[in-house]
């Protein structure tokens, strides 16, 4: 019989496709999905589709479930009657409270530890819903409304009894109503405070104290590139906000910002705090792109969220980095397992939620420095899971956790630990108070010494993030230099928080060069704010304060810094100069004469960042170097890093090289990327267009108006076959071949013309549709890695297996489902193409089931001779370091 197939980028028979986001989810953010509605007011509901008969939530037995555990479906929602739940938490009963995403709340009691059956469901009195965030705390139930009439709430009985149904607004959000709003609140660690969490679409709530120095601003030396489909344009940083908020919610304070859209955050036993935010989606294949990723919320924190392509790179000094990227997906609920009945490994992890990708992850935290290190464990996944929220019920010991959002199939489900008694602990929570200490061994014990010593360090310093005075400035002072990131960003927030005239003449004085460059990052900060409410309108600095940080700055010995010294110094130049203005004649030709002989460095990202700085200077030496970079970037984010950039370059421009400019615009026609990468490059085009005058636009009119299918370019001759390669042909090459003597630059790429780079993280750059490669060196062994690639379906990671689906009309779908919308459910059927997705509708599914093959294509490396190959295992095994011993003569 004959059946349609849809499987590794070849479409037989295509649908109407409805790209719906990848990393929008159901709850927190999809600007694709449906509207939110106000809360239930007087029990009126969004309008109910007719009834009819319901297919049951994602049958348990479907699921693939971390060894010794076992996953009960205790309730499968009515979708008609009680909408698609998206948040709960537990009341002091051991009851549940949860939120149906557009309708109202329901308390539900479980049945006991041993049955599956009778669990008891009812409405809350209280007129409110649309929940994305649930608490009890204070003898309250505190609730975080996103809709309409956004805020955060207090529900309490007014005859205090049993019966919540009364309710009080504590704080109204601007912003509510999509899925970019408020999301969560939780407990503070001190038991005194709440702390809530809000998405980049929710306008800053009045504060009345800051952990977060409010001199933020965009910070971009060019002009920034809105998102190439519109979404949120003109809506400025600081991006999504973290608060500490009195019981009463009345004392505010502003605690971290820059995230994208995280939706719920929890504390680690010792105090410290995390969160999973969201990436941007249709940023794939872009080098603004920035994966999904789990991260330390520390005091005074920035996360660098900007609009567009103005987001930070996580090397920038003005924001910090994550603790772990976990890929594409659809960040949702999190929660730590403490109180659960569970082995003392999974008691320590932090569960994090993907709802697109159908993943419940323990993440295994480990010290590292002030901050952590972790690794990904996939826990619980199924098809479809689109995971809403999860938690720890303290009272029976177990994880439970919803599936639902946009309007879903929705259900609650139990999961408890029934594998070995003794690998279980007796005192539930119990355990050390540092993530990973259960080794025992003298190496281990001194490094988590060492973790601990910096991580008190961090404290110290977060201590002095308010006004305070010279006290706080002898202490940052101390460690401006530390190595530590997390360290090193606090001591520069103490700074920012004190009065300029007790550090400035200091900070131009400073001749550590390390310590220079982050005081004077700091000084240009305080000096020319961006305040949170005019912050639309650039506050320039003093000019002549400019001239003495560009001679501060001058001072420092460029060939003494290291590639990450040297990113942060070029940082310190964006900033100034979009802070303060351009330079004099005099300081700018001072700036060239320096930084001209320097470009172009050999490294990736500092020729990125100060090719910007030499654009910004309309350097006449700029074009033909960096034209050349081009021509040799193996990939295609690094391509767009300098055409970006060259897009507003006026000067030093030949005839050839502004017709090889636009010609890469006809080649980058054929590029891949998510749902906004075609935009961006039609704005970066118009921009480049905007230079030219009327004569040079006339000499390009073939070009600039050509259709791409039009023009021939000269075509890259096909590698030749060199042979199948197999694991015995090779393997006897990785003893000796590894040891040094490899061609990094040839194996970086390699690792792009193999395709690598259009599906696999490497270094901050690529796709994200396959693991992140970055740390392969620590997971696999030199044969492994060659055998993953030689051999890719041998075995499959169950975190980016593919799933085979058989309609009742008869097509097969092979890929990855990414996203859902109602019973709509999105396959991704080409790693090589993020945008490549096919509907099907969940009511004419016949069969799904695991896919045997592995969406990575076997024969990489059959056009490469051992040598190149011996290259690509090296710049993996490397993590991207050229100054491996590998690479040495």
């Amino acid at each position: 019989m004959k059946r349609w197939s849809f499987h590794a980028g070849v479409v037989v028979l295509v649908g109407a496709v409805l790209w719906v986001p990848v990393g929008e989810r159901a709850v927190g953010q999809g600007q694709a999905a449906q509207k939110a509605v106000q809360p239930a007011q007087k029990g009126t509901q969004p309008p109910k589709k007719k009834a009819g008969p319901e297919p049951p939530a994602t049958d348990p037995k479907t699921m693939k479930v971390a060894k010794g555990f076992r996953v009960e479906l205790l309730y499968s929602v009515p979708k008609n009657e009680q909408g698609s739940w998206v948040c709960l938490c537990v009341d002091p009963k051991g009851r549940l409270i949860v939120s149906d995403q557009y309708g109202p709340l329901y308390r539900v009691t479980p049945p006991p530890l041993g049955q599956s059956e009778g669990t008891k469901v009812e409405k809350v009195p209280a007129p409110i819903g649309s929940a994305q965030g649930l608490l009890w705390a204070f003898d309250s139930l505190y609730v975080v409304v996103n809709a309409a009439n956004a805020g955060l709430y207090r529900v309490t009985s007014s005859r205090q009894d049993d019966t919540l149904d009364q309710v009080e607004l504590l704080r109204r959000f601007e912003g509510g109503g999509g899925e970019h709003g408020p999301h969560a609140v939780v407990l503070h660690p001190d038991g005194k405070r709440l702390t809530v969490v809000c998405g980049n679409q929710t306008r800053l709530t009045r504060y009345d104290t800051t952990r977060v120095p409010p001199v933020w601003g965009e910070d971009h030396l060019l002009p920034r590139l809105p998102d190439g489909n519109g979404f949120m344009k003109g809506v400025l940083g600081p991006g999504g906000a973290i608060y500490h908020v009195s019981p009463d919610g009345k004392h505010w304070e502003l605690f971290s910002v820059g995230f994208r859209n995280q939706y719920d955050v929890a504390y680690h036993k010792n105090g410290d705090l995390f969160t999973y935010d969201a990436d941007m989606e249709w940023d794939m294949n872009t080098p603004w792109y920035r994966p999904t990723r789990v991260c330390l919320i520390t005091s005074g924190s920035e996360f660098g969220w900007r609009n567009g392509a103005g987001k930070y790179p996580p090397y920038y000094p003005d924001n910090l980095p994550p603790v772990l990227n976990v890929g594409p997906g659809s960040p949702t609920g999190v929660c730590f397992g403490y109180q659960a009945r569970f082995p003392r490994k999974y008691q320590e992890a932090l569960f994090i939620c993907d709802w697109s990708y159908g993943k419940l992850y323990a993440v295994h935290l480990k010290p590292q420095g002030s901050a952590y290190t972790g690794e990904l464990e996939e826990f619980i996944s199924g098809t479809p899971l689109p995971l809403t929220d999860v938690v720890i019920n303290p009272h029976d010991g177990a994880m439970y956790f919803t599936i639902g959002g946009r309007r879903t199939k929705s259900g609650l489900y139990r999961v408890t630990y029934v594998g070995d008694a003794a690998s279980g602990s007796s005192n539930p929570g119990s355990g050390s108070s540092n993530a990973g200490a259960n080794s025992g061994s003298a190496n281990a014990g001194a490094e988590e010494a060492r973790a601990a010593a910096a991580r008190q360090t961090r404290l110290e310093l977060e201590r002095y993030h308010a006004p305070v005075g010279e006290a706080a400035v002898t202490a940052a002072w101390k460690e401006l230099n530390n190595p530590d990131r997390f360290i090193q960003f606090a001591a520069r927030v103490v700074l920012e928080h004190q009065d300029p005239k007790l550090w400035a003449e200091k900070a131009l004085a400073e001749t550590d060069p390390v310590k220079a460059a982050h005081a004077l990052l700091a000084l240009i900060r305080v000096s020319a704010p961006c305040p949170e409410h005019t912050r639309e309108k650039k506050v320039k600095g003093d000019p002549a304060l400019r001239g003495k940080i560009l001679q501060a700055l001058a001072r420092i010995n460029w060939s003494d810094l290291t590639t990450a010294q040297r990113l942060d110094l070029i940082r310190v130049y964006h900033v100034l100069f979009n802070r303060f203005g351009p330079p004099t004649a005099q300081e700018r030709e001072a700036y060239l004469q320096k930084y001209r002989p320097l470009f172009p460095t050999g490294d990736r990202y500092v020729d990125g960042e100060l090719l910007q700085v030499l654009v910004y200077l309309q350097d006449e030496t700029a074009a033909p170097k960096a034209m050349k970079l081009l021509a040799q970037a193996p990939t295609q984010e690094e391509q767009l890093e300098y055409v970006r950039a060259l897009r507003m370059l006026r000067a030093g421009w030949t005839p050839e090289l502004r017709r090889q400019y636009f010609l890469w615009f006809v080649k980058a026609a054929n590029y891949k990327g998510g749902a906004s990468f075609a935009n961006f490059l039609k704005l970066i085009k118009a921009d480049a267009v905007a230079t030219l005058s009327p004569a040079e636009q006339q000499a390009l009119a073939d070009i600039l108006q050509a259709n791409p299918a039009t023009i021939k370019l000269p075509e890259e001759a096909p590698r030749p076959f060199v042979k199948a390669w197999t694991m015995e042909d090779l393997t006897p090459l990785l003893d000796q071949g590894l040891q040094r003597g490899r061609n990094f630059d040839r194996g970086r790429r390699i690792f792009a013309t193999a395709k690598c780079f259009a599906c696999h993280r490497f270094d901050n750059e690529g796709g994200s549709v396959g693991p992140d490669l970055t740390g392969v060196a620590g997971r696999f062994s030199p044969r492994d890695l060659l055998e993953s690639i030689l051999e890719p379906s041998k075995e499959i990671s169950d975190q980016y297996q593919a799933v085979e689906i058989l309609t009742k009309d008869e097509r097969v779908v092979v890929g990855r489902i990414v996203n859902l919308n109602n019973d709509v459910v999105m396959v991704n059927t080409d790693m090589l193409n993020p945008g490549s997705t096919v509907a099907v509708n969940r009511n004419n599914i016949e069969s799904m089931k695991p896919s045997k093959i592995s969406m990575m294509p076997a024969g990489l490396l059959d056009t490469y001779k051992p040598e190149e190959i011996l290259d690509l295992l090296a710049y993996m095994l490397s993590r991207g370091d050229r100054q491996h011993p590998m690479f040495r003569p």
